[in-house]
């Protein structure tokens, strides 16, 4: 039997009741058999420094970048606020580019998924971040994000996801992220 796909799971929120962290949980529950999603906590990184660096990286980073080396694929959990990705997201990416062209993020697949109130959902933070992902070296899946516009539509007052057109919408992100992650592996 073949060993699934780790998928290391950030959610850019670190609100306890993040409706963009019940989506992450919810895309635990629908990975497609031979994907397996671990979400790491981000609460405890420092604000990007470059003095923080040296004698070594703060343990939070640390774990973060053993985590993302483990990791066959990363997916991100997209809160927009104010047409943008959050600067906690924003923070974790920069974290992830040190030190400077020999990260551990050079060469990972990764997607996008995301929620929020207003009709376009995450796309804008979403188109927001690929520059960075790019610059990073990572490999964004394209055409296949799941952003779910009208939160409120499809969370109950508790904050659990309602299943119908968003977990249509998970599932196809979580199969063509399985897809692109087996395209991008190295043939050997």
């Amino acid at each position: 039997m073949t060993k699934p796909l780790q998928i290391l799971g950030i959610v850019g929120s670190l609100r306890s009741r993040s409706l963009n962290k019940t989506l992450m949980l919810r895309a635990q529950s629908l990975a497609p058999s031979g994907l397996s999603i671990q979400v790491h906590d981000i609460a405890d990184l420092p604000m990007f420094n470059q003095d923080l660096e040296t004698p070594a990286f703060p343990d939070s980073v640390q774990r973060l970048h053993a985590a993302v080396r483990a990791a066959d694929g990363i997916l991100l959990a997209v809160p927009e606020y104010n047409h943008a990705p959050t600067a906690v997201l924003k923070n974790t990416l920069d974290w992830m580019s040190r030190p400077a062209g020999r990260h551990t993020a050079i060469g990972k697949p990764v997607a996008m998924i995301g929620t929020a109130t207003g009709m376009a959902g995450t796309l804008r933070a979403q188109a927001a971040l690929r520059p960075t992902l790019h610059v990073l070296g990572m490999f964004p899946l394209s055409g296949a994000d799941c952003t779910i516009p009208h939160s409120g539509q499809h969370f109950d007052a508790e904050g659990e996801l309602l299943g119908d057109s968003a977990d249509l919408a998970l599932g196809r992100t979580l199969d063509a992220f399985h897809q692109w992650i087996v395209r991008l592996q190295p043939r050997g």
